[in-house]
């Protein structure tokens, strides 16, 4: 090997690479910032600009594409004609490049940064000696990923040199690379508004929908099975960001399911600032509560469906420590998912060794704006995040709130609707629940009427109520608008004093209207949450 090219954004790792490169015996043949870096470290370096005869131009946008670089790239060593036309125009041979893109994801996370910012932080000359020195594979090693840097070396060093596969890994992983970055350019410039003649980006949170949707997430793993054992199942993620970032501490291997319940726990937690827990079986709670602490918030969680809390998955929006610990390990419970868990916490988990331990990063939970994914036969949908966000202010004050019934909560009553609509939102449709102020009582979840979730509620209650009415002086959330009486009927009868719903039937004004009849509250919040 003769030389080896670098040009690279990211500058990590790259002194230690270029050092062992130039003890190997390559000469080192580079550009603009990552010349300077290793000048400045005191390695020798020749510039792009000096084996092109052509200086960098154009702010930089003009650098490497010339003849005199991709020739030496792509020249296949096994021709004979290449190589003499190589000889004929004296292009020098490259046998490594070393090439990661302009940090154009970073710029598009920016919402400050123009478009115009946007625009130049497209690579054009990276990609394209990626490309190349892919393509030609089997006499060129491409390297895009600072942590192949050691392996790199010490293939160099291996008897032979690098293997076939080594090089091909290496090939794939860079078409990868730019696979990404284009995915990356297209997905962003797609939400670009030019309907007023000019280019604006979208304001966070407010990004349309692209034309063209293409994905590219690289796989974590396979997975045992999926729903089913013979179904074939895979996660696959960003990497950085939500499930993508996940790290699982202890436990037998996620499943499909696993993922799924996961989610949901996590998604109910997210809601609230105080701390809460969720109990999840099969995507719907079974319990949710909030609390003092973690460990009063999960007790709640747990005892609000005990016997279906057996076997749950649990979130938590705090982390897990001693208390917390104790209490999940009482009980079996197949995996938990929180923001961290104390050091002293930890050997009392592991005292469950088969209990999936998962902790991420809530608040990229939390902050994620990524349109959610669904698959059909055959095609795929896309829609926004649905985040509750009208609870996210303190009721009653809330925008779109409306109390059309005679009689107007209570504080209690307020402070127990804006529990139960938050949970109420993470429910698959048609939901029911009753609560208290912070804990639920019973769940209707999934029912193909709304009168049926109410019965399915009311029948979880019975089982797990005693003597007594676990449902008197509770509260309702409802996912969306009552379409007739009967269900308004339903909830009063089972004890429920105070209803929160969308609205929105051609009927409100009958169910207002038994509202006022039975005596109780009832608010409109303007907007539906139906989860399928």
């Amino acid at each position: 090997m003769s030389r080896a090219l670098l040009s690279v954004s990211n500058k990590a790792g790259l002194i230690d690479l270029a050092e062992g490169l130039r003890r190997r015996g390559l000469e080192l043949v580079s550009t603009g910032g990552t010349a300077r870096a290793l000048a400045g470290a005191g390695l020798p370096v020749t510039n792009v600009s000096d084996v092109t005869g052509f200086p960098e131009m154009m702010d930089g946008r003009v650098k490497t594409l010339h003849p005199l670089i991709h020739g030496g790239i792509l020249a296949r060593r096994d021709r004979r004609d290449d190589l003499d036309a190589a000889d004929r125009h004296g292009i020098g041979l490259i046998d490594v490049v070393v090439v990661n893109l302009y940090p154009f994801v970073e710029t598009a996370s920016q919402p400050d940064d123009t478009f115009e910012a946007l625009i130049e932080q497209i690579d054009i000359g990276g990609p394209s000696m990626v490309r190349a020195a892919a393509k030609n594979f089997h006499d060129v090693l491409v390297v895009v990923d600072p942590a192949d840097y050691p392996s790199v070396l010490a293939a160099l060093d291996a008897p032979g040199g690098p293997t076939p596969a080594f090089r091909f890994d290496l090939a794939r992983k860079a078409f990868a690379h730019t696979a990404a970055y284009d995915t990356a350019i297209a997905t962003t410039l797609g939400t670009v508004d030019t309907s007023e003649g000019d280019f604006v980006r979208p304001a966070p949170g407010d990004q349309a929908l692209p034309p063209r949707l293409v994905l590219d997430l690289p796989k974590l793993r396979d997975l045992r099975y999926g729903e089913n054992p013979h179904q074939k199942a895979a996660w696959y993620g960003r990497g950085r960001d939500g499930f993508g970032a996940v790290d699982v501490l202890q436990g037998k291997e996620l499943s499909f399911t696993n993922l799924l319940d996961l989610d949901s726990a996590a998604r109910i937690v997210l809601e609230f600032s105080e701390p809460a827990a969720s109990v999840i079986k099969h995507t719907n709670p079974c319990g949710a509560a909030t609390g003092t602490s973690a460990a009063d918030a999960y007790v709640r969680a747990r005892e609000a469906d005990a016997l279906a809390a057996f076997g749950g998955i649990v979130g938590l929006n705090r982390l897990i420590d001693v208390e917390t610990a104790n209490a999940i390990t009482s009980t079996f419970i197949e995996a938990v998912i929180a923001p961290g868990i104390d050091d002293a916490a930890r050997p009392l988990l592991a005292k469950k060794p088969n209990m999936r331990v998962v902790v991420v990063n809530f608040d990229r939970l939390r902050a994620a704006t990524t349109p959610e994914v669904r698959s059909i036969l055959g095609a795929v949908l896309v829609q926004e995040r649905d985040v509750v966000s009208e609870a996210h202010a303190d009721w009653p004050g809330a925008p779109g709130l409306t109390v059309v019934t005679r009689r107007t909560p209570t504080t209690e009553q307020w402070q127990a609707m804006r529990f139960a609509w938050r949970v109420c939102a993470h429910v698959k449709s048609n939901t029911i629940i009753f609560t208290n102020t912070r804990q639920t009582l019973a769940i209707g979840a999934g029912q193909m009427s709304r009168v049926d979730a109410v019965k399915t509620a009311v029948v979880k209650a019975q089982a797990s109520g005693g003597s007594g009415n676990l449902l008197a002086g509770s509260v309702v959330a409802s996912d969306a608008f009552f379409p007739f009486r009967d269900g308004l009927d339903a909830v009063v009868a089972a004890g429920a004093t105070a209803v929160v719903q969308p609205g929105g039937s051609m009927r409100d004004a009958e169910v207002i209207a038994a509202a006022n009849e039975h005596g109780i509250a009832m608010v409109f919040t303007g907007r539906r949450h139906f989860r399928h």
